[in-house]
Protein backbone atom coordinates (compact mmCIF):
# COMPACT_ATOMS: atom_id res chain seq x y z
CA UNK A 1 0.00 0.00 0.00
CA UNK A 2 0.87 3.29 -0.76
CA UNK A 3 0.57 5.88 2.26
CA UNK A 4 1.90 9.12 3.52
CA UNK A 5 5.25 8.54 5.88
CA UNK A 6 5.24 8.60 9.74
CA UNK A 7 8.11 9.81 11.83
CA UNK A 8 8.28 6.41 13.15
CA UNK A 9 9.50 5.27 9.27
CA UNK A 10 13.13 6.70 9.68
CA UNK A 11 15.11 4.24 10.60
CA UNK A 12 13.67 2.42 7.22
CA UNK A 13 13.12 5.01 5.06
CA UNK A 14 17.13 6.50 5.31
CA UNK A 15 18.65 2.92 3.70
CA UNK A 16 16.67 3.19 1.01
CA UNK A 17 17.12 7.01 0.21
CA UNK A 18 21.29 5.95 0.57
CA UNK A 19 20.97 4.08 -2.35
CA UNK A 20 20.49 7.44 -4.28
CA UNK A 21 22.68 10.00 -1.87
CA UNK A 22 25.49 7.04 -2.61
CA UNK A 23 24.92 6.78 -5.89
CA UNK A 24 25.03 10.91 -6.24
CA UNK A 25 28.75 10.36 -5.06
CA UNK A 26 28.48 13.39 -3.40
CA UNK A 27 31.60 14.83 -1.39
CA UNK A 28 30.03 15.65 1.78
CA UNK A 29 29.42 11.98 2.53
CA UNK A 30 32.83 10.98 2.05
CA UNK A 31 34.30 13.59 4.15
CA UNK A 32 31.57 13.05 7.14
CA UNK A 33 31.13 9.01 6.76
CA UNK A 34 27.83 7.29 6.09
CA UNK A 35 27.02 6.16 9.26
CA UNK A 36 27.07 9.82 10.88
CA UNK A 37 24.86 11.26 7.46
CA UNK A 38 22.78 8.68 7.79
CA UNK A 39 22.19 9.53 11.69
CA UNK A 40 21.71 12.79 10.72
CA UNK A 41 18.86 12.29 8.63
CA UNK A 42 17.17 9.72 10.73
CA UNK A 43 17.20 13.15 13.12
CA UNK A 44 16.22 15.09 10.33
CA UNK A 45 13.11 12.66 9.46
CA UNK A 46 11.03 14.23 12.00
CA UNK A 47 11.18 18.02 10.74
CA UNK A 48 8.48 18.40 8.25
CA UNK A 49 10.33 21.21 6.60
CA UNK A 50 13.09 19.05 5.70
CA UNK A 51 13.87 18.13 2.17
CA UNK A 52 13.64 14.39 3.67
CA UNK A 53 11.31 15.08 6.88
CA UNK A 54 8.38 12.39 6.85
CA UNK A 55 5.76 15.07 5.69
CA UNK A 56 7.65 15.56 1.89
CA UNK A 57 7.74 11.88 1.77
CA UNK A 58 5.16 9.08 0.23
CA UNK A 59 5.98 5.31 1.44
CA UNK A 60 5.04 2.03 -0.18
CA UNK A 61 4.65 -0.37 2.47
CA UNK A 62 3.68 -4.21 2.80
CA UNK A 63 -0.03 -5.19 3.35
CA UNK A 64 1.44 -7.21 6.18
CA UNK A 65 3.97 -5.91 7.83
CA UNK A 66 3.81 -1.97 7.35
CA UNK A 67 7.76 -2.74 6.46
CA UNK A 68 9.12 0.36 3.92
CA UNK A 69 9.91 -1.41 0.43
CA UNK A 70 9.86 1.93 -1.56
CA UNK A 71 10.03 5.64 -0.89
CA UNK A 72 8.91 8.69 -3.02
CA UNK A 73 10.18 12.24 -1.55
CA UNK A 74 9.60 15.62 -3.26
CA UNK A 75 8.38 19.22 -3.20
CA UNK A 76 7.24 21.97 -5.18
CA UNK A 77 10.18 24.40 -6.92
CA UNK A 78 9.12 27.40 -5.11
CA UNK A 79 10.36 25.50 -1.77
CA UNK A 80 13.86 24.60 -3.11
CA UNK A 81 15.50 27.65 -1.91
CA UNK A 82 15.04 26.99 1.94
CA UNK A 83 14.12 23.23 1.92
CA UNK A 84 17.52 22.20 3.30
CA UNK A 85 17.77 24.93 6.10
CA UNK A 86 15.64 23.01 8.32
CA UNK A 87 18.92 20.49 8.39
CA UNK A 88 20.95 23.18 10.21
CA UNK A 89 19.50 22.35 13.82
CA UNK A 90 20.82 18.71 13.39
CA UNK A 91 24.02 19.65 11.97
CA UNK A 92 25.24 20.42 15.46
CA UNK A 93 23.89 17.91 17.45
CA UNK A 94 26.25 15.53 15.52
CA UNK A 95 29.22 17.81 15.63
CA UNK A 96 29.19 18.48 12.21
CA UNK A 97 29.42 22.33 10.80
CA UNK A 98 26.64 24.27 10.66
CA UNK A 99 27.64 25.52 7.39
CA UNK A 100 27.95 22.09 5.61
CA UNK A 101 25.67 21.36 2.63
CA UNK A 102 24.78 18.31 1.40
CA UNK A 103 23.50 19.68 -2.06
CA UNK A 104 24.11 23.29 -3.39
CA UNK A 105 22.62 23.04 -7.36
CA UNK A 106 19.30 24.02 -8.43
CA UNK A 107 17.37 20.57 -9.36
CA UNK A 108 14.24 22.32 -10.74
CA UNK A 109 12.43 24.83 -12.47
CA UNK A 110 9.82 27.43 -11.63
CA UNK A 111 6.08 25.83 -11.54
CA UNK A 112 7.35 22.31 -10.73
CA UNK A 113 6.81 19.46 -8.06
CA UNK A 114 10.17 18.20 -7.93
CA UNK A 115 10.46 14.88 -7.38
CA UNK A 116 13.75 14.72 -5.74
CA UNK A 117 13.81 10.89 -4.92
CA UNK A 118 12.33 7.89 -5.81
CA UNK A 119 13.98 4.44 -4.73
CA UNK A 120 13.09 0.54 -4.03
CA UNK A 121 14.47 -1.80 -1.16
CA UNK A 122 16.85 -3.78 -2.69
CA UNK A 123 14.64 -6.85 -1.68
CA UNK A 124 11.94 -5.60 -2.98
CA UNK A 125 13.04 -4.50 -6.61
CA UNK A 126 11.47 -5.73 -9.61
CA UNK A 127 8.00 -6.39 -8.11
CA UNK A 128 6.74 -2.92 -9.96
CA UNK A 129 6.71 -0.74 -6.84
CA UNK A 130 8.52 2.25 -7.80
CA UNK A 131 5.74 2.29 -11.22
CA UNK A 132 3.28 1.84 -8.48
CA UNK A 133 4.59 5.03 -6.73
CA UNK A 134 4.85 7.41 -10.26
CA UNK A 135 1.13 6.16 -10.83
CA UNK A 136 0.12 7.27 -7.27
CA UNK A 137 1.84 10.62 -7.84
CA UNK A 138 -0.60 12.67 -10.47
CA UNK A 139 -3.84 12.04 -8.55
CA UNK A 140 -2.01 12.64 -5.76
CA UNK A 141 -0.41 15.91 -6.75
CA UNK A 142 -3.32 16.96 -8.73
CA UNK A 143 -5.14 16.96 -5.37
CA UNK A 144 -2.55 19.57 -4.32
CA UNK A 145 -2.91 21.66 -7.24
CA UNK A 146 1.00 20.54 -8.92
CA UNK A 147 0.19 20.98 -12.53
CA UNK A 148 3.95 19.54 -13.74
CA UNK A 149 5.94 16.92 -12.01
CA UNK A 150 9.66 16.70 -12.70
CA UNK A 151 12.74 15.18 -12.20
CA UNK A 152 16.39 14.35 -13.05
CA UNK A 153 17.63 11.16 -14.22
CA UNK A 154 21.41 10.47 -14.72
CA UNK A 155 22.68 10.39 -18.33
CA UNK A 156 24.02 6.88 -16.99
CA UNK A 157 20.78 5.18 -15.25
CA UNK A 158 18.79 4.13 -18.77
CA UNK A 159 16.61 1.99 -16.75
CA UNK A 160 15.27 4.44 -14.09
CA UNK A 161 15.11 6.55 -17.43
CA UNK A 162 12.98 3.51 -19.30
CA UNK A 163 11.12 4.11 -16.39
CA UNK A 164 10.01 7.41 -16.08
CA UNK A 165 9.70 7.51 -20.12
CA UNK A 166 6.88 4.80 -19.24
CA UNK A 167 5.32 6.35 -16.76
CA UNK A 168 4.61 9.29 -19.22
CA UNK A 169 7.64 11.54 -18.56
CA UNK A 170 9.48 13.20 -21.36
CA UNK A 171 12.58 15.44 -21.91
CA UNK A 172 13.04 18.41 -20.95
CA UNK A 173 16.91 19.63 -20.68
CA UNK A 174 19.65 18.59 -19.11
CA UNK A 175 21.86 19.55 -15.89
CA UNK A 176 24.45 19.06 -13.39
CA UNK A 177 24.23 18.07 -10.40
CA UNK A 178 27.16 17.83 -8.40
CA UNK A 179 29.83 15.75 -10.73
CA UNK A 180 27.01 14.03 -12.24
CA UNK A 181 25.32 14.92 -15.87
CA UNK A 182 20.85 14.57 -15.50
CA UNK A 183 18.47 15.02 -17.95
CA UNK A 184 15.41 17.07 -16.57
CA UNK A 185 12.46 15.11 -17.11
CA UNK A 186 8.63 16.84 -16.74
CA UNK A 187 4.80 15.42 -17.00
CA UNK A 188 2.36 17.43 -17.12
CA UNK A 189 -0.52 16.24 -14.76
Amino acid sequence: MIRPAKKTDAEQFVPILMQILNDMELDVIAEIGTDKIQELLVAAFENPQYRYGYQRVLVYADDQTDRVQGICVGYPAADEATIDDALTPYLAQFGIPEDTQLFTDVETKPGEWYLDSLAVAPDAQKRGIGGQLLDYLPDYLRAKGEKVISLNVDFGNEKAKRLYLHHGFVSDGELMIGSHHYEHLVRHI
